[in-house]
């Protein structure tokens, strides 16, 4: 117990530390280099937080744990929407790109739609059991790569593409540190390095403590894990936030999603086929609505803007989501 409670206070050091050093380099690099925050964000950033996903599904999946690989992936893609766009729009108010409302959420949803499909071996063709195979892995790896193609074209999109008035929201300072390109990767590669094995030790804590009480694999998938393997994301949104990289932040998370559900779950199921319980098909459900949300708190609330209230609302939809976890686990 004592061991698992120090996993958990050194992994919190670790990804603070990480997200906070990782934040300077990108933004470091994005200001040499005039490529857009929100495109580091989006690729780089998003690529280093969903390295405990990787980790934490790829050994699942090989280790023959559907539950956690699985689980982890559409818990963490929820926590990710509701806990830590919430909590990152409660910190700052959240400038949306028009791209994100238009391209980047949609092709989230189409990433949703993609593994369900595939994941549903029984409900499209009658075929037992369901589950992500080999092909099924190679054809969600080829959707990431198409999505990568996009975000190098708007890798040279500038911050102006979209206009922030006095009214809508507080100046941004740029405050990012004058590094050079080769201290820039190295805060980079320390920061994910920082996230990665913080998260890891957070998780590796959370599930011993999760298996003294006895609770079930797909419960500890879902909400111990899944919150475990989030937590890069939510430090390293919550600091750009904080730090007025609010695109960057958003950027984070939509592109964690698309990387969670193509990369991460692609690469996972081309290691070994992963076993999918019809179970789930509520939680995609559950995702497929919040995305969908998302997309309206943006685009009909204040304009391209995430309000603090709508931070709020979120988060306390996913307290709710939590408690509904809990009686149904």
């Amino acid at each position: 117990m004592l061991i698992n409670i120090i996993l958990l206070i050194l992994g919190f050091v670790f990804l603070i530390k990480g997200a906070d050093i990782m934040i300077d380099g990108s933004s470091s690099i994005a200001k040499r280099f005039g490529v857009s925050s929100f495109f580091i964000g989006l690729t780089v950033v998003a690529f280093g937080t969903s390295a405990p996903e990787l980790v934490v599904s790829a050994l699942a999946s090989i280790k023959g744990s559907a539950g956690i690989a699985l689980g982890n992936i559409i818990g963490s893609n929820i926590s990710n929407t509701l806990l830590i766009l919430g909590i990152s729009a409660i910190v700052a108010p959240l400038v949306v790109r028009k791209t994100t409302i238009k391209k980047e959420i949609p092709f989230s949803l189409l990433a949703i739609i993609a593994v369900f499909v595939l994941a549903n071996d029984f409900l499209i063709d009658g075929f037992i059991p369901n589950g992500l195979s080999q092909i099924d892995g190679i054809i969600l790896i080829l959707f990431f790569s198409i999505f990568i193609v996009y975000t190098f074209g708007i890798s040279r999109e500038k911050e102006t593409i979209f206009q922030k008035t006095a009214e809508e929201i507080e100046e941004i300072k740029d405050d990012s540190k004058d590094l050079s390109a080769f201290v820039s990767s190295l805060f980079i590669i320390f920061g994910i390095s920082g996230l990665a094995l913080g998260g890891n030790w957070i998780v590796k804590g959370s599930i011993g403590i999760a298996e003294i009480f006895g609770i079930s694999e797909a419960l500890v998938g879902l909400t111990i894990v899944a919150l475990g393997t989030s937590l890069p994301e939510l430090a390293t949104s919550v600091t750009a936030a904080a730090k007025g990289k609010t695109d960057m932040a958003v950027g984070n998370v939509v592109g964690s999603n698309i990387f969670n559900l193509l990369w991460v779950l692609g690469l996972s199921s081309c290691i070994k086929t992963i076993p999918y319980s019809v179970f789930l098909n509520i939680d995609f459900f559950i995702l497929f609505l919040i995305t969908i949300l998302l997309f309206f708190l943006i685009y009909f609330g204040k304009k391209n803007i995430l309000a603090k209230w709508e931070g709020i609302s979120l988060v306390v939809l996913y307290i709710i989501y939590i408690i509904y976890l809990i009686i149904r686990g």
